[in-house]
């Protein structure tokens, strides 16, 4: 089964993005912030990770760049508010694989995470 690691600082958002990749068959693990990312992400290794931007205690790009270099594989996919582009451009130079808009559906999402793991 794969496995998803979903970071988000908002509860509905962990929900509401947990529960998508649960009906595609993934087993979701959640964290609050890119500090608890970076520590499941380590145990974890999960196959795909979807990373708010914006978050208290570390920020997404933090998070990223904490990732990448220990685990330069990682699948990380950032999740942003419209008018973050700089920032994004920022993460995607630092490994992250791709983005999606606040707010998306599932169909979005659901193609971005095919063509990263190339299903």
């Amino acid at each position: 089964m794969p496995t998803v690691l979903v970071v988000d600082d908002a509860l509905f958002m962990r929900t509401a993005v947990g529960n998508m990749f649960k009906e595609w068959g993934f087993d979701v693990d959640v964290a609050s912030n890119g500090k608890e990312a970076v520590e499941m992400y380590s145990q974890l290794q999960p196959d795909i990770v979807t990373m708010d931007l914006t978050m208290p205690v570390m920020s997404g790009l933090d998070a990223v760049k904490e990732i990448i270099p220990r685990f330069p594989d990682a699948k990380i996919i950032m999740i942003t508010a419209l008018g973050q582009q700089r920032i994004i451009v920022e993460a995607l130079e630092s490994g992250a694989k791709d983005f999606i808009t606040k707010p998306f559906d599932s169909n979005q999402l659901k193609m971005v995470i095919d063509n990263i793991l190339g299903t």
